[in-house]
């Protein structure tokens, strides 16, 4: 019988969440916070601006079908 650690168990955590980025799932992904990034380092935002614009895509992940990265993370 093995033992699953904690450090197993955020391994675990971390490929669910590769996995549901990966397909598509998560509205709030990597990918979407990167792409807010740059537009804030271009010019085009401010961070007051990005963080209220990364507020709007987890309020709308349910009504788009989607899961934000917390949920993904808590469910694994």
């Amino acid at each position: 019988m093995t033992r699953h650690s904690k450090f197993d168990a955020s391994i675990d955590k971390r490929r669910a969440l590769n996995d549901a980025e990966n397909s598509g799932i998560v509205a709030d992904s990597l990918d979407v916070r990167m792409a807010l990034i740059k537009r804030m380092e271009a010019g085009e935002m401010t961070l007051a601006q990005v963080q209220e614009e990364l507020k709007k895509i987890k309020r709308n992940a349910k009504k788009n079908g989607h899961l934000t990265r917390s949920q993904v993370w808590s469910r694994a």
